[in-house]
């Protein structure tokens, strides 16, 4: 039952993937096509960029497509992580090309070349539907998966590339000022920095296994502890484990209490419901204290 649950729970947006990947790859051979037939540098730079968004969101689709695979006996999780690790990659693209618009907007600021300014705006005023029409794909289910999340501010900061192209293809249009070029390349790649640090540091900390955000690890230990018959609470870890999964382990020392299989059942519930702990694995002791795990072997206390 967890096996099929997953596959549809995944299918839906490898599929938003394959689509806008294959939109935003059309749109690119477009853009190189008037690039090269009106010699637009600022065509080409463009569409080069687009093709490392292309590479990005494709990442995103292997990992979605990889997350529907079922467990096996080694990967005991299947391949839910991928949609943790490719939103890293995907960041560090953004930030890769962010530096080389910088680069390449500071070589133009001391000579700015003279560019065909009508068809880079309406060339450019194509991008951003297209990666518009791509980031609404991306906008449902975004907040709890990270894969997600990492195309949707992509696809974003796209838009911005290209709505500032616009704005300066029309203000080399209506008044010759041919500094706007290099001037709006380097607006854009602040704000796409930013954004891209941003997204670095999460999934960096998500590939980390860290504490997902919004969770308070004290929090939780302070609601296990508060349960009944439980005296203390060791080796807690909470990760996540994937798009909208979150793992938790708990050794909950509970000496003289029953009902233990009643007791899981809520717990579980509870931590779902409280925090959006899915994944929970709770090891009841019924000792006193917690000695015998405590070994070279296991130093996580």
């Amino acid at each position: 039952m967890g096996g099929n649950h997953a596959h549809h729970a995944h299918a839906h947006p490898a599929r938003a993937f394959a689509v806008a990947t294959l939109l935003n790859l059309a749109y690119t051979v477009i853009e190189a096509w008037f690039g090269f037939s009106t010699n637009s540098l600022a065509l080409l730079s463009d569409a080069l960029h687009n093709l490392g968004d292309v590479a990005g969101l494709a990442l995103a689709w292997a990992a979605a497509t990889l997350a529907r695979r079922a467990p096996t006996s080694r990967h005991t999780y299947g391949w839910r992580r991928a949609t943790l690790l490719s939103p890293l990659a995907n960041a560090l693209l953004l930030v890769g090309f962010a530096g080389a618009l910088v680069w390449e907007a500071l070589q133009r600021l001391h000579s700015p070349p003279s560019v065909p300014a009508l068809p880079i705006t309406i060339v450019a005023a194509i991008g951003i539907a297209v990666n518009l029409a791509a980031a609404w794909m991306m906008h449902a289910g975004r907040e709890h998966d990270l894969n997600r999340r990492a195309a949707f501010v992509h696809l974003i900061a796209d838009a911005a590339v290209s709505l500032a192209a616009v704005l300066a293809g029309l203000g080399m249009w209506a008044f010759g000022w041919e500094w706007l070029d290099p001037a709006t390349a380097l607006l854009v790649s602040a704000v796409v920095t930013v954004s891209a640090f941003g997204l670095l540091r999460e999934s960096f900390n998500a590939a980390m296994d860290a504490v997902p955000e919004g969770i308070d690890r004290a929090e939780v230990e302070t609601f296990l502890l508060a349960q009944e018959g439980v005296t203390a609470v060791h080796h807690l870890h909470i990760w996540p484990l994937g798009a909208g999964e979150i793992a938790m382990t708990a050794h909950l020392v509970r000496p003289a209490a029953a009902g233990h299989d009643t007791f899981l059942d809520r717990v579980s519930h509870e931590l779902d419901h409280r925090f959006g702990i899915n994944h929970p694995t709770l090891q009841v002791e019924h000792g006193n204290s917690c000695d015998h795990d405590l070994h070279d072997r296991a130093p996580h206390h």
